[in-house]
């Protein structure tokens, strides 16, 4: 069973409908999270939502206490609230892109997407990972082609990834493909 926390987003519940085509999905509001089903779910994802991941310090403690332990996935705010937990720096971009279509590529060798790919993805973020970053197992394995930002990446050993981009919305060419490949990793 997949697990949603979600941070109050618009896009939880497309979210939610497609890791639905690969698995049982449950969905609770970050506030109102149910420790049962925290246990039982053997991927936690959490969701897209507003702020920075500052904002909340419940997801926070839900990673370090998870991590590790489960697979652990993190959509745009998502993905920000995991490096943030790792020590990074969350920032303003000079641009915001809501509802901006960009083009990515896979960078890393060791990627489960398969280094040189490209893939047109949606975006939906005004915030974004400052670098250089360093954290223990993690890899930045895509990054957008117009401005190099860090787009994905992966902890193999502790089994956690991340997208900055919105693998579920209609912006995005394979997203069906990109979620198949991580849960199924």
């Amino acid at each position: 069973m997949i697990y949603v926390i979600d941070h109050k987003d618009s896009f939880t519940y497309n979210v939610v409908h497609q890791f639905s085509l690969f698995d049982n999905v449950e969905c609770d509001d970050y506030e109102k999270l149910n420790l049962n089903k925290l246990k039982k779910a053997s991927t936690i994802i959490f969701s897209p939502g507003p702020g920075n991941p500052a904002n909340y310090p419940l997801t926070s403690k839900i990673y370090r206490s998870f991590k590790g332990k489960k697979k652990i996935i993190g959509i745009c705010l998502g993905f920000q609230q995991i490096l943030f937990c790792e020590g990074a720096k969350i920032i303003e971009q000079k641009k915001i892109y809501h509802g901006y279509q960009s083009s990515v590529r896979v960078v890393s060798d060791n990627s489960i997407f398969g280094k040189g790919k490209k893939f047109k993805v949606g975006r939906y973020h005004s915030l974004k990972l400052k670098e250089p970053f360093k954290a223990r197992n993690f890899e930045i394995t895509m990054r957008c082609t117009e401005t190099n930002t860090a787009m994905s990446f992966e902890n193999k050993k502790d089994n956690i990834y991340g997208f900055q981009f919105h693998p579920e919305s209609f912006l995005t060419n394979n997203g069906k493909l990109l979620i198949k490949k991580i849960l199924s990793y």
